[in-house]
Parts: C-alpha cells; sequence; structure tokens
C-alpha cells in the first residue's frame, strides 16, 4: 500500500490549492478514504473523509471552502482547498480508511500566510 500526496505549496490569504492523493497497492475503489492535517506540535486534525459510496464528511473548521472527491479509474484522491485562511497552514495527509493515521507517507505542506 502506498499513498503519495501532491499539490501543497505556499498561498495568501483567500487563496486556493488542489492536493491529489495517488494511491497504489489496494482496491481504491473499495475504500473510505480520509485527509488529515498536522501543524507541528500539534496533534493530528481529522479535516474530511469520504466513503466509497461517494458520501462525504468535513470538520466545522473547513465545512464550505473544502471539497473532497475521488477518482475511482484513476485510484486518485483530492481535497480542493478554497478561502484559505493562515490557520489551515499544515502538513497534510491522506489515509486509507476513516479514524486511521497517516502510515509512511509523506505528506504535502500547505502555507498560507501574507
Amino acid at each position: 500500500v502506498q499513498l503519495v500526496e501532491s499539490g501543497g505549496g505556499s498561498v495568501q490569504p483567500g487563496g486556493s490549492l488542489r492536493l491529489s492523493c495517488a494511491t497504489f497497492g489496494f482496491t481504491f475503489g473499495s475504500y473510505d478514504m480520509s485527509w488529515l492535517r498536522q501543524v507541528p506540535g500539534k496533534g493530528l486534525q481529522w479535516v474530511s473523509a469520504i466513503n466509497k459510496f461517494g458520501g462525504t464528511y468535513y470538520a466545522d473548521s473547513v465545512k464550505g471552502r473544502f471539497t473532497i472527491s475521488r477518482d475511482n479509474a484513476k485510484n486518485t484522491l483530492f481535497l480542493q482547498l478554497n478561502s484559505l485562511k493562515t490557520e489551515d497552514t499544515a502538513m497534510y495527509y491522506c489515509v486509507r480508511g476513516i479514524g486511521a493515521a497517516p502510515v509512511g507517507s509523506q505528506g504535502t505542506q500547505v502555507t498560507v500566510s501574507s
């Protein structure tokens, strides 16, 4: 099982980014998937999830600004980040399942600053 995140970067408040998570080694369409984030010195924060049927879930702090989606044909998970705030600055990880922790993936850094 391998998960490879990309798409992070540095943006100003109000900006947008689209994160991607390419997956390998398992039947992607059969699994729920999630995005988590972590700020140095703080714990992991659950951000969003999408179940294998396409149902989506969001943390209150990102609801209305972030959109999770998946492309089962390409074994890829996405997270569209809009109206970014400084408090969204973190390392973002994708994970297989809901409630799981990142294992071995490098994450992608999102930095929001003026």
